[in-house]
């Protein structure tokens, strides 16, 4: 059976009886499952007395109360929420300016010039007359990691509904011997250089979403990469500091073995 409600503002009860110890109601909203509003009786027990109120209701003009505040077939007619009819829109992209859409492909660039320069120390510490295959070891999957970084970003990149743009990869050097640190120790301090220069990229990035309310792209870069950033620039900061004690020489193949067998 179809019922209708309707929400009721303002209520009157008189006590039909007279005598002391009158009741008091106090209620914010009264609601009477009822297709017609009018006068109605409401009988109740108190300290072993029954008392009958007269109770008159006056209805407001609110409209009935359905229960539903979410009007969808509404609210999508909205411009913001046109799909586009033109092949080369992307349909996903929703909330995603070009500044965030450009800064992503500024940080991916980013991440391949690192992880080329960490290749190209690879190649080098692989040599027969270098030697150093910890070092090696340890650059080759330096590199490999960048990698991932900036293919995460362009996944995250189409997933948006952005376009993937990258641009020019500076040539790194092939050379990272030094005459008063050797190489060991030069290298490590670049790749830490590298890695706080990184942060620093990734921090901008991040200031970027904020400036663009994007809470997605915050929530990406907070989840994804800055956690994992501060624990790479502490992990090889302790490597600079172990090569600054053992110097050049025997003390070096120690630290390159001990790479060498790290899991």
């Amino acid at each position: 059976m179809a019922m209708s409600v309707r929400s009721i503002s303002t209520f009157s009860i008189s006590n039909k009886q007279g005598g002391d110890g009158g009741a008091n109601i106090s209620s914010s909203s009264l609601l009477f499952n009822s297709s017609k509003l009018g006068s109605s009786t409401l009988s109740f027990n108190q300290q072993g007395k029954r008392r009958n109120l007269a109770v008159s209701v006056s209805a407001s003009n609110e409209p009935l109360l359905t229960g539903v505040v979410f009007h969808p077939f509404e609210e999508v007619k909205k411009e913001a929420l046109v799909l586009p009819v033109s092949p080369q829109q992307s349909l996903a992209r929703q909330g995603f300016t070009d500044h965030c859409e450009s800064a992503i492909n500024e940080q991916i660039n980013v991440e391949y010039n690192v992880s080329y320069v960490y290749h190209a120390m690879f190649a080098y510490f692989d040599r027969d007359n270098v030697a150093l295959k910890g070092l090696a070891k340890f650059y080759k999957e330096s590199s490999e990691e960048e990698r991932d970084h900036a293919e995460k970003l362009m996944k995250y990149q189409n997933i948006r509904g952005g376009k993937v743009k990258l641009h020019s990869i500076i040539n790194p050097p092939s050379e990272f011997e030094h005459a008063e640190k050797g190489d060991a120790l030069y290298a490590m301090e670049l790749a830490l250089s590298l890695e706080k220069l990184t942060n620093e990229k990734l921090l901008s990035l991040h200031r970027v979403a904020q400036d663009n309310n994007d809470a997605q792209l915050t929530d990406f870069i907070e989840s994804e990469f800055l956690t994992e950033q501060v624990e790479a620039i502490k992990k090889i900061a302790e490597y600079v500091t172990q090569l600054r004690l053992v110097g050049k020489g025997h003390g070096v193949w120690h630290f390159d073995q001990q790479l060498l067998h790290e899991d």
